[in-house]
């Protein structure tokens, strides 16, 4: 059995800032038991709305914010995984990182692949999307976890490549913008992940108002089993490989699929 928290908070265009609130959230997660503890999106640097100083507060992954992840999880004991303002390689846009970081330090990283061009916004005039890799994942206590973020929870794509992984969970830092009907959305497709993948989806939100909050853990049947409202928090949910086990032998959708899922070009055109 593995103890997952998620840490619901509102990061600040502060980095400083950002770590104490995580620093005082890991200590309040450890203290109730927590193995891993995820973070929102943008966790090292948000600012609302972007500008120029994504590109001067971003860092490398091997950078001091993750430095400082790496040394926060030894004292705990725990892995963190939050989202990092990575810096590009062309230094006019960023990367939406997530980073897993654990006691030996970076055990797992995942590059933001569906940046939010829509309801409005233009994310990818800001960032750039990650490339089509290999899914990188980690262990603890038995569970698999990997890495996905926010906007793309609406391409179940993602997720399906992820269960394909061997993962039992799915964890997924985001900063899901408010708006009409977007907390009904939030709510229903961590429970599609969750249900079409018979695996554990936790997903960490920015609070109102810029986020709808409502961070949550999901069970394989598409079950709260532990939430944050509103505030500023810290839940526990306890993951149990052999939960997923008996969902998927009752319902066992992975194993009856009979489609894949490929890559589409580089150009965006026909599946290829």
């Amino acid at each position: 059995m593995t103890a997952v928290a998620v840490a619901q908070f509102a990061p600040a265009a502060d980095t400083e800032a950002n770590l104490g609130e995580i620093r005082r959230l890991v200590a309040r997660a450890a203290d109730r038991g927590a193995d891993v503890v995820v973070f929102p999106e943008y966790s090292s640097y948000f600012i609302d709305p972007f500008d120029g100083t994504l590109v001067e507060h971003a860092q490398t992954i091997d950078g001091p914010f993750v430095s400082a992840l790496r040394d926060l999880a030894g004292e705990h004991g725990v892995h963190v995984v939050a989202g990092l303002l990575e810096a590009a390689a062309d230094g006019e846009r960023v990367r939406n990182t997530v980073v897993a970081v654990g006691p030996a330090g970076l055990t797992a990283a995942y590059r933001k692949l569906h940046l939010y061009d829509a309801f409005g916004q233009r994310e990818s005039d800001w960032v750039e999307p990650g490339e089509i890799m290999p899914p990188e994942t980690f262990e603890v206590g038995g569970i698999r976890f990997a890495l996905m973020t926010c906007y793309d929870l609406r391409f179940p794509e993602v997720a399906r490549t992820l269960a394909d992984t061997g993962a039992h969970a799915l964890l997924v830092p985001a900063q899901w913008v408010r708006g009409p009907l977007k907390e009904l959305h939030w709510h229903t497709l961590l429970r599609a992940r969750a249900i079409e993948n018979t695996l554990y989806v936790a997903a960490a939100d920015h609070p109102p108002p810029l986020g709808v909050g409502n961070s949550a853990v999901i069970d394989p049947q598409g079950v709260d089993i532990a939430a944050v409202g509103t505030a500023t928090d810290v839940v526990i949910a306890h993951l149990e490989v052999e939960a997923v086990e008996r969902v998927r032998r009752v319902n066992p959708a992975l194993r009856l699929r009979r489609f894949a899922v490929v890559p589409r070009s580089e150009g965006g055109g026909e599946p290829g």
